[in-house]
């Protein structure tokens, strides 16, 4: 079914510097904490006593949110993709490495994830793990940084970012053949793309009108043109939620949502990690890593889920004490 985009061009490390530049976030107090460790072995009905998970949609409750989790710095770190119920259990490892993993994306169905791993000395490769064969296959081995894939809506193109070309610019692949074609030629950085759920549209990060501090923007297929999105100073990291109606963005260092009719904001929490939030399949819910304190000289960290019309929440705690990033909540 996939084929890998395999492309020969100058990885310039400066540039990866700014894309890692334009991924940011922040610290949540006062939620309640599940301690997840042995979640598996806990019956259905004690999970379901907590109040939010009891409450969400079935669309919500049955999906799975990816997120990594990382232990150890420089080239000792190793990274950990695991997907877990909005409840705490059912925990999977999918993939690990000594190196990195970044952000993670459902497919519309929830039966694929793409991620994009770094191993020592390589260029960050988009991969696509396959829930139905637990099995991972390589997409994007273009020499450069290869990063933020997402799904069109039927499941058949993924748009990614990448410096192939030697500029960080979005690009659309067709998972049939490879075939694949650049939307965007600006010499800014233009990166983070998310598909809206019509597939007309995507919105992505660029620091077109100012180095350094990104806007978020709309494409738009049919016109080939793109829109800013009004927000306040720094935005980046977008993710549109399925009616269309919600944007979940970085707001400065805050994990942030719009209502999109009115401009209206909620910021979340500064977690310390520079990190979106990101809506549930029904948009009543976000989530968002946190960071804790340093134990034993290392930064822990936990899932938050959060109500966006009660304004409660509660966390889930990392496996193994390790850094939690990047949860994306599928169906």
């Amino acid at each position: 079914m996939f084929k890998i985009f395999v492309s020969k061009s100058f990885f310039d490390i400066r540039t990866l510097s700014s894309i890692t530049a334009i991924t940011a976030f922040s610290l949540l107090a006062g939620c309640q904490t599940l301690t997840t460790s042995n979640m598996a072995q806990t019956p259905a009905d004690m999970r379901a006593s907590n109040p939010l998970t009891a409450r969400m949609p079935a669309i919500d409750r049955q999906g799975r949110i990816a997120y990594v989790e990382e232990q150890g710095f420089g080239a000792a770190k190793i990274s950990t993709l695991y997907s877990i119920r909005p409840d705490g259990s059912d925990r999977q490892l999918i993939d690990q490495l000594n190196g990195y993993i970044y952000a993670p994306a459902w497919s519309a169905d929830g039966q694929m994830l793409a991620y994009s791993k770094q191993a020592a000395r390589q260029h960050p490769k988009i991969y696509i793990y396959e829930r139905k064969s637990n099995t991972q296959h390589l997409i994007v081995d273009a020499e450069g940084s290869n990063l933020s894939a997402s799904f069109s809506p039927d499941g058949q193109k993924l748009l990614y970012s990448s410096t192939v070309g030697g500029n960080a610019d979005i690009y659309e692949m067709r998972l049939s053949d490879g075939n694949t074609k650049q939307l965007t030629t600006l010499p800014s950085t233009e990166v983070q793309p998310s598909y809206a759920s019509d597939g007309q549209s995507f919105v992505y990060t660029s620091d077109k009108v100012r180095a350094g501090r990104p806007s978020i923007y709309r494409y738009n297929f049919a016109t080939g043109h793109a829109s800013i999105i009004p927000t306040a100073g720094y935005a980046a990291s977008p993710q549109l939620s399925l009616d269309g109606q919600r944007l979940a963005y970085l707001n400065g260092r805050k994990a942030a949502v719009m209502t999109l009719a009115t401009g209206q904001v909620i910021n979340l929490a500064e977690t310390g990690l520079d990190e979106p939030a990101r809506l549930s399949p029904s948009a009543q819910y976000a989530v968002y890593p946190t960071k804790l304190p340093q134990v034993s000289g290392q930064n822990g960290g936990s899932l938050v889920i959060h109500s966006l019309s009660g304004n409660t929440s509660y966390a889930i705690s990392s496996k193994t004490g390790g850094v939690v990033r990047s949860p994306i909540w599928g169906r």
